[in-house]
């Protein structure tokens, strides 16, 4: 492994699309793909919404440049809106053409893949054409029956598209007979643990278990997964990674951006639920389980619910010891005044919505007993940076007592997912000069440095494992009932108890949090 001070090269992305728009749609596969894909159809629901046009499609469309969809391919789009064929490619053209640079060689042979068809999410007469329109899809374009089904709506609607998708025979029924069908399910997966065991209880009823799919798009980041090979592939970190080596670690996901247009959204989520019961509490389940058997779904699934269930239920009592929570006010980032929170369009003006939160938990095992795990996420921050810093213990003694005058600063492990994918390493040299003093400095492994490969975006590879049928990058429901177990106590608190609106910190927009935060100097570098 070369360590370097310096970033490389920006990495190559490899174009491989064919010119020839007249090939097969979706011909050809890669070394993206762990092998032959079945052809299938793509079926979005919501597909005149904004997920749809900010993700799916252009992860799709720089999949089929690169060759690794399976043929056949067709996506069909699906939503409340009256469109034509035509129309539909129109509209995912121009999405395109705002997500980046649209080579006009390349779009005739992708626009042929787009399909459009009018759906009304709790009327059946309207998934039965769907039905009926899918098999003449199957049969006109030889795509085998195969279907996944996205769930690009809001979640209040998972429930009855689920019904209206099992009604019309395209869940179990559908893939006993003809085929096989998955379906797409978008966090967040309920509000808490009883929401969440009621829309896993209608998903049973038309899906089995190894057709669900529940995306959490942070699993697929190359620097996640890489946690995993850091910690159980190198033998010089995994006997330091317990409790007799390590002080505490700090998992951190800041935003810059506010709530923008997902006031609707944000105001019945806040922060904990759109951040914490998924993003963060997957970061801290890879960050302290135990080595799976083998690097199967159901292996590693096991080992991270093991990390929830062991998770020290909450004090409730002595809530504004482990919590902070926040709210943000007027500021400026990238040198732009910035509205508050509560002046963002859809915010209600007396609104209590947390949009910032760091909470201090434990997990009572035999790893990991008695060290604090510090995870926090806001908005509007000082700049966009995800990171896990691994901080271990002090030099058990003062070989240096008598001759510094400072103190020794504690080696750090920092994991960087964004905006540098890299692993650093922190450690003392002495200062060069006549007199000794410390200095420290850092390793540094930068992810892609000299990569010459397709750079996956996160969409790309938790499409291609949708594809694949590979379930290791998506959440489990007994993972799910975990954290939900663990986090509904602190929602309840958070938006029920009658002193609510004093636990409320406010924060400058671009600024590091609530000054609360200095109560915790081993949070501040």
């Amino acid at each position: 492994m070369n360590f370097q001070e310096e970033k490389g090269k920006d990495p190559v992305a490899i174009s491989t699309v064919p010119t020839n728009t007249d090939e097969p749609l979706g011909k050809g596969q890669d070394s993206l793909t762990a092998g032959v894909l079945d052809p299938c159809i793509f079926i979005i629901l919501g597909a005149s919404g904004d997920l749809t046009s900010r993700k799916l499609i252009p992860a799709l469309y720089s999949l089929f440049l690169n060759k690794a969809l399976p043929h056949p391919f067709l996506i069909v789009g699906c939503s409340r809106t009256v469109m034509s064929d035509e129309g539909f490619r129109e509209r995912m053209k121009e999405a395109l053409e705002k997500a980046g640079p649209l080579d006009p060689s390349t779009w005739p042979a992708f626009a042929r893949l787009l399909h459009y068809r009018t759906i009304l999410y709790d009327d059946f007469p309207s998934f039965k054409r769907l039905a009926d329109s899918l098999k003449e899809l199957d049969k006109k374009y030889k795509t085998g029956g195969n279907r996944i089904f996205e769930l690009a709506i809001p979640p209040s609607l998972y429930e009855t598209a689920a019904r209206s998708l099992g009604r019309a025979g395209l869940g179990i029924e559908y893939e006993n007979g003809r085929g096989w069908a998955r379906i797409v399910v978008e966090k967040p997966f309920g509000r808490d643990l009883e929401t969440a065991l009621a829309l896993d209880k209608r998903l049973h009823e038309y899906f089995q278990e190894n057709q669900i799919f529940r995306i959490d798009h942070y699993l697929a980041k190359e620097t996640v997964q890489n946690i995993l090979v850091c910690r159980f592939a190198n033998s010089i970190f995994e006997p330091l990674w317990n409790r007799n080596y390590i002080d505490q670690v700090s998992i951190t996901a800041a935003e810059t951006l506010g709530v923008e247009h997902r006031a609707g959204y944000y105001e019945q989520a806040g922060v904990l639920r759109d951040m914490f019961q998924n993003h963060l509490m997957q970061l801290l389940a890879l960050t302290t389980m135990e080595s799976p058997t083998c690097l199967d779904a159901d292996p590693v699934q096991d080992e991270k619910v093991k990390v929830f269930r062991s998770l020290r239920p909450f004090p409730a009592e002595d809530f504004m010891d482990y919590t902070v929570l926040g709210q943000y006010g007027r500021g400026r980032i990238d040198g732009k005044e910035v509205p508050a929170y509560r002046e963002e369009p859809g915010v209600s003006p007396d609104s209590l919505t947390p949009t910032f939160a760091m909470i201090k938990v434990f997990i009572d095992n035999w790893r990991w007993q008695g060290v604090p795990f510090y995870l926090t996420s806001g908005k509007r921050l000082a700049r966009k940076q995800t990171a896990i810093v691994i901080q271990f213990k002090e030099i058990p003694h003062s070989v240096f007592r008598e001759t510094l005058e400072e103190g020794i600063s504690p080696n750090r492990l920092i994991l960087g997912i964004y905006p540098e994918e890299k692993i650093t390493l922190t450690f003392q040299t002495k200062r060069p000069g006549a007199h000794l003093a410390l200095l420290s400095v850092n390793m540094n492994f930068f992810y892609y440095q000299n990569y010459q490969g397709h750079l996956l975006e996160a969409y790309e590879k938790i499409l291609l494992d949708c594809l694949q049928g590979d379930r290791l990058l998506f959440w489990r429901q007994d993972g799910i009932e975990a954290c939900w177990a663990f986090l509904t106590p602190i929602l309840w608190i958070c938006e029920h108890c009658d002193n609510r609106a004093e636990m409320l910190r406010f924060y400058a927009s671009g600024s590091w949090g609530p000054e609360a935060l200095k109560k915790l100097p081993e949070l501040i570098d």
